[in-house]
């Protein structure tokens, strides 16, 4: 049905290589491959395999849990995207449990999850992609806002700033990102 792999860290592995729950859930012990070292393993790539066939209103969706939290959802596959590469932005150890959580209750191990889920009711195929994007425009946003406020003048309670602002802006954000390269890879970090 599906296969995964750790990329520069491990072999591709198929679904045998994970504990099935039930007909549409999957769970994969980190503890077998990296012990407590899990949070080290920051991607997985996650792809359906030849001759499976997902109905097109399914997708497999692919879940981490760090020992004490919840399971959090990192992105999906489906027919029309067969493979992803997706980050693995593990939660803090037993950030989920409450004040009262029982010890013995508490997960021993890192894990992933896969399951058969509707398309529709999932947020996006990659959640981190989405977070990335997010922070590029909350960054480039910052960064119009501090250039637009080394100009302002204060009318009353008004900031007034220069009618070009916007294109003297943009001119220098422009000359910037052609004579350094990483200039630009520091805002979607």
């Amino acid at each position: 049905m599906f296969g995964v792999l750790f990329p520069n860290r491990s072999f591709p592995m198929d679904i045998s290589t994970f504990s099935q729950i039930d007909t549409l859930h999957w769970i994969l012990d980190m503890n077998t491959f990296v012990g407590e070292a899990y949070d080290q393993i920051r991607e997985i790539c996650i792809f359906l395999l030849n001759g499976f066939t997902l109905p097109p209103e399914k997708a497999l969706a692919l879940y981490i849990q760090s020992p004490g939290s919840p399971f959090l959802f990192c992105g999906a596959v489906s027919l029309s995207r067969p493979s992803a590469v997706l980050s693995l932005p593990w939660p803090e150890p037993g950030a989920g449990a409450g004040a009262l959580a029982v010890p013995e209750s508490v997960p021993i191990s890192a894990k992933i999850g896969v399951s058969v889920e509707d398309l529709s009711s999932l947020p996006s195929l990659d959640v981190t992609a989405q977070k990335r994007i997010e922070r590029l425009a909350m960054k480039v946003g910052e960064n119009l806002f501090n250039f637009m406020q080394s100009f302002c003048s204060v009318d009353g309670s008004r900031l007034v700033v220069p009618m070009d602002i916007l294109d003297r802006w943009f001119k220098k954000f422009q000359e910037r990102a052609k004579r350094d390269p990483e200039y630009l890879k520091g805002f979607v970090l």
